[in-house]
């Protein structure tokens, strides 16, 4: 039996906007999903939070995880995550133990550090942005605090929030995230489905500097990466190109919404290297190349579990992809 038939795979979905389509279509296609991956197996679902983004519907993350959690059962729903420099650490308290008090046992809290948007967004937000992230430790502290059974001298408390300790993840690109989460004791999440570059260098670094807490025995890590997985390899690459699509419009500067998969791309060399790096870890072929490749990335990164980013223009494209990938690595 092959490591990756015991290792756990879950789902991060970034709610997809479709070119002529709409939010509302999106987020029947994300209870859809859902539901459908589990009856498949897949250990958790998670949402992330980005702003001013045409082609992604999850700004109001914490109100979309508790739709489709509203619209499971067993399936772990969390975030991938919440980016905690956004917000009062006793905002997203209240959410997540609103969500955990609704859905016990059943909500993860994934915690990044970038802004998720850029300055004139951050503006609007009423982010200061020279504040930096320098304070990520002291917000997590504080964060932490109002999940935490409370102490008798707190003043402040999340209600509800207050000792309900829903799980908290770090994630993140580089090696910041991998050394705090290794300090605190926590599970970390590596974004290789955008930002595969560093890795193996992070994994490195949250394994070595692991200190056992009462939180986790032992180093947890979990890795995020795309799949696009259809019935055969020129399928799978004839619609990987949506989202190909997808970064060379970032790169361009003019993000738009999900585009129907091309034959071929009208991109320079150059773009075609930088779309390369943004998609260094995706798998893309049909069941028998995914499942050869997913079995030595796993190896490679020996990850504790996987987290599956199929993204795909038309909603049966997706969900077959994830069909695809569950029935080999069962």
């Amino acid at each position: 039996m092959s490591q990756l038939a015991t290792t756990a795979i879950s789902v991060l979905d970034l709610a997809p906007i479709r070119q002529g389509g709409s939010a509302a279509e999106t987020f029947d296609n994300s209870v859809a999903l859902a539901k459908r991956v589990e009856q498949l197996g897949y250990t958790r679902y998670w949402l992330a939070e980005h702003h001013n983004i045409a082609g992604i519907a999850s700004a109001a993350t914490a109100v979309l995880i508790g739709h489709i959690a509203g619209h499971t059962s067993t399936l772990r729903v969390g975030s991938g995550g919440i980016m905690l420099p956004n917000h009062p650490p006793l905002v997203i308290a209240e959410q997540f133990g609103t969500l955990e008090t609704l859905y016990p046992g059943r909500i993860d809290l994934g915690l990044g550090r970038a802004p998720g948007s850029d300055g004139a967004t951050m503006q609007a937000m009423r982010r200061n942005a020279q504040a930096g992230v320098d304070d990520f430790p002291q917000l997590l502290n504080e964060l932490r605090s109002y999940l935490a059974d409370p102490d008798p001298q707190q003043r402040v408390k999340a209600v509800p929030g207050q000792g309900t300790h829903v799980p908290i993840w770090l994630l993140g690109s580089s090696g910041y995230s991998a050394q705090l989460a290794a300090k605190l004791g926590l599970p970390f999440a590596f974004a290789a489905q955008f930002a595969p570059g560093y890795l193996f260098e992070a994994l490195r670094l949250y394994r070595d500097n692991f200190r056992p807490s009462e939180h986790l025995a032992t180093p947890y890590a979990m890795v995020g990466l795309p799949v696009m997985a259809a019935e055969n390899d020129a399928m799978a690459h004839y619609l990987a190109t949506t989202a190909q699509q997808k970064f060379l419009n970032l790169i361009r500067g003019k993000p738009t919404q999900s585009q129907p998969p091309v034959e071929q791309l009208d991109w320079s060399p150059v773009e075609q290297s930088q779309v390369s790096q943004f998609l260094g870890a995706a798998i893309i072929g049909g069941p028998d190349t995914v499942k050869s490749e997913l079995e030595a990335f796993q190896e490679r990164t020996g990850a504790d579990e996987l987290m599956i980013n199929s993204d795909f223009y038309d909603h049966n494209d997706r969900m077959r992809s994830y069909e695809i990938v569950a029935d080999i690595t069962r």
